[in-house]
């Protein structure tokens, strides 16, 4: 499908260009009428001085007819010429008789070619015994034709020995390479890529790929930097492999004009994994048309990746059974990610069943995401029994959320050990929800240091709950607030402030209250008026309580009333005290009654003592 999905910029393709009115029109052979009579007219004069006994001449003409693929026009010729001594006839005379299925006849020609000199001929022979598997005969052979600076044998002679483990082969593929040889230069590069323990490959979509780092080829000295060199060089050439892996690094580091460029090189020769590379760079660019115009193309040439891209783009649009179709294509094309997908998209429709079905096919192909939602799946219907098979399966195969999801399993059954030892294997790998459970375990046995450092990387992953036990470790060591010589207070806002205020941004309510609490020690009414308002409303009971006593002392009794009730209807034991004095004040006694009996319930003790004195005194009040 030859269709370009960027309309700004179809003319820099050159799929659109126009041929201007001086371009010379060519024909099926890629030459224009001035190249085919001029070559005519040198046929002519080769002819004219063979047939005078020129034996240069015979050579020529019969290489030319031969090109041309006139075997037996060139015949005659090469063996005319050939008997004359010529050693590149001897040459062509052989591949003549390669192309007619002579082979041990070539051979013989090229033996004698190979004798005379020619290193052209010495790499056919080489290929020759090769192909007969007669490998010391052929490395023989090979390395006279590489010796000779033959770019061909070199490559031959180095493909013959990395068959073979040899450590020599490097030398002569980097020597093929320097000279022109474009699988050469590809072929350079992806060993320098291997000993630098870079796999660079095309981005595989959104699973986990094991990828290098942002600035990965960034070394220009190095074993990097030396094979992004060999892939542009073969890349240049026309390797579409070379443009897809250049493409690559310059993509990981960020150069994403230029990969763009090489994947769409790479893509127009046929490589599908730059198409699909490509269409995952436009959608990041935010023109995700285009890019379903190169998944569709890199789908459509086999590309489960690309499959699998055109799923989740058609699922987002809610075109289930599209995805679907795209989905099944990936899993037909090996891609096993395919068979996931499929679960996922199951999953979100409610259909338990197939997506078990799908999650199962996945899981069992070694997809360890698939092997953790199968799980999740059996342990949502019951089966324990059935799922943590799975969950270890996945863990074990490093999957993250299996190992966090494991540790909430053995903790569910009270095996504390167990547990902790996939959360710390969670958080080794940075589950913040994990990091947050080792946390809190240290913290309980006492491991302050290893809590602390716990609790940092979970709240430094996003975790309200972590960043706010983090502020009571730290509030916990604060030194008593230093005050001014004149007696007025110092204010500097320590860490533990900070992670406070960072879990309470979050919505956290203790924290919210905590840096209400704050706010008022330092005279700050308003700020501490609006986090107890922003902790109450979200349902936080001290929130509400305290909101209630900052409004009373600035006067507003009767609203901090409401918010004492809120808070008292919640079950804050100080809050319905308050309100049981507030109508008694009143002389509401019976209401004041009621309320001083509530507080005896909720407690804590000392408020349920004070408020059955105050029970007891109203109800004197009442009956007197």
């Amino acid at each position: 499908m030859d269709v370009m999905g960027d309309k700004a910029t179809l003319f820099e393709t050159g799929r659109f260009v126009q041929p201007s009115m001086g371009e010379a029109t060519r024909d099926e052979t890629g030459q224009t009428a001035e190249e085919a009579a001029e070559e005519a007219a040198e046929e002519v004069r080769q002819r004219l001085a063979a047939e005078a006994g020129d034996v240069e001449a015979m050579s020529v003409l019969g290489s030319m007819l031969l090109r041309r693929g006139d075997l037996d026009a060139a015949e005659p010729h090469l063996r005319a010429a050939t008997a004359a001594g010529d050693r590149a006839a001897a040459n062509n005379l052989g591949v003549l008789l390669h192309q007619r299925g002579y082979a041990d006849d070539a051979a013989g020609w090229w033996r004698i070619a190979a004798v005379a000199g020619s290193a052209a001929a010495a790499h056919a022979l080489g290929r020759h015994h090769r192909e007969r598997g007669d490998e010391p005969a052929a490395e023989y052979w090979l390395r006279q034709s590489a010796e000779q600076g033959h770019a061909l044998g070199a490559y031959a002679l180095a493909d013959l020995l990395e068959h073979r483990g040899d450590e020599r082969a490097e030398r002569w593929m980097r020597a093929a390479a320097e000279r022109g040889h474009r699988e050469a230069a590809y072929r350079l590069a992806r060993a320098l890529d291997r000993r630098a323990g870079r796999t660079g490959e095309a981005r595989t979509g959104e699973m986990p790929a094991g990828e290098a780092g942002a600035g990965a080829g960034a070394d220009k000295g190095g074993p990097l930097g030396e094979a992004e060199q060999w892939y542009r060089q073969a890349a240049a050439r026309g390797h579409r492999r070379a443009a897809l892996h250049l493409g690559t690094i310059l993509e990981k580091r960020g150069e994403l004009k230029e990969a763009g460029r090489w994947y769409l090189t790479s893509a127009k020769d046929g490589e599908a994994r730059a198409a699909c590379a490509l269409g995952f760079l436009l959608r990041d660019a935010g023109d995700t048309e285009s890019a379903a115009v190169w998944w569709l193309r890199a789908a459509q040439d086999g590309d489960g990746n690309a499959a699998n891209a055109l799923g989740a783009l058609h699922a987002e649009r809610g075109e289930t059974q599209t995805a679907e179709r795209w989905y099944r294509a990936a899993m037909d094309a090996g891609d096993v990610n395919g068979a996931y997908n499929l679960g996922l998209l199951c999953a979100e429709q409610g259909r338990t069943a197939p997506a078990e079905q799908w999650y199962r096919r996945a899981a069992y192909a070694g997809h360890r995401e698939a092997a953790n939602a199968l799980a999740i799946l059996l342990l949502q219907g019951g089966d324990t029994t059935g799922a943590e098979p799975w969950f270890s399966k996945a863990a074990e195969a490093g999957s993250v959320d299996a190992a966090f999801n494991l540790g909430i399993l053995h903790a569910g059954r009270g095996e504390d050990e167990a547990a902790l030892r996939w959360y710390e294997r969670a958080a080794a790998a940075g589950h913040t929800e994990a990091a947050l459970q080792v946390g809190m375990a240290r913290l309980r046995d006492g491991d302050e240091q290893a809590a602390e450092r716990h609790l940092r990387c979970a709240a430094g992953g996003g975790s309200a709950e972590a960043a706010y036990r983090l502020a009571t470790v730290l509030d916990a060591r604060r030194p008593p607030a230093s005050t001014h010589e004149l007696g007025e207070s110092v204010h500097e806002k320590t860490e533990c402030e900070e992670w406070y205020e960072r879990a309470a941004s979050q919505g956290h309510r203790r924290a919210q209250v905590r840096v209400g609490m704050l706010a008022a020690a330092r005279g700050d009414v308003v700020e501490a008026a609006r986090w107890y308002r922003e902790a109450a409303e979200a349902g936080s009971r001290n929130g509400a309580f305290n909101l209630g006593l900052l409004l009373a002392r600035e006067g507003s009794e009767p609203e901090a009333a409401v918010w004492w009730t809120r808070a008292a209807d919640a079950g804050h034991g100080r809050a319905a005290l308050r309100l049981a004095l507030v109508y008694a004040r009143r002389g509401e006694l019976a209401e004041g009654q009621r309320w001083a009996d509530r507080a005896v319930g909720l407690g804590p003790v000392e408020v349920a003592e004070r408020a059955a004195r105050l029970r007891d005194a109203l109800r004197e009040e009442l009956s007197a």
